[in-house]
């Protein structure tokens, strides 16, 4: 899954060393808010020193975010849990734009998509049946 936002709150770090392996880790969680009519907010955790070296967030970043959703039990309670697994920076003009509802600027050369109002079929005679026979 991804979601779209500006990094709202950089959470504390929290380091520890595994009961099972004896390895060392280190986790952080970030707050993204969105940018639709109604922003909501999204809590999500990067696992690892290399993926929080790597993707290096700050608070104030636009950035798309790509996620598992996954679930705990814990004393008969269940707990919701969303990793990030890629970040990738958005241009914060781009993002702004977006949440005002304006459209990016045409690509040079692109071709731009026909009308609504052009007709995917050639006119049929009169008693053909037409090509679209829906009764609306």
């Amino acid at each position: 899954m991804e979601i779209e936002g500006k990094i709202i709150a950089v959470l504390e770090e929290r380091s520890g060393v595994s009961a099972k392996t004896g390895n060392a880790w280190r986790s952080q969680e970030f707050v993204i808010e969105t940018h639709d009519q109604y922003p909501r907010k999204c809590c999500f955790r990067v696992f690892g020193d290399d993926r929080l070296k790597q993707m290096n967030i700050q608070a104030g970043e636009e950035l798309r975010v790509s996620f598992d959703i996954d679930c705990h039990e814990y004393q008969g309670r269940w707990f919701n849990d969303i990793s990030a697994w890629r970040v990738e920076r958005i241009d914060p003009m781009a993002a702004q734009a977006a949440a005002q509802g304006v459209q990016a600027a045409p690509v040079a050369g692109a071709v731009p998509p026909p009308p609504a109002s052009a007709a995917p079929f050639a006119p049929t005679a009169e008693g053909e049946a037409a090509a679209d026979d829906l009764p609306f």
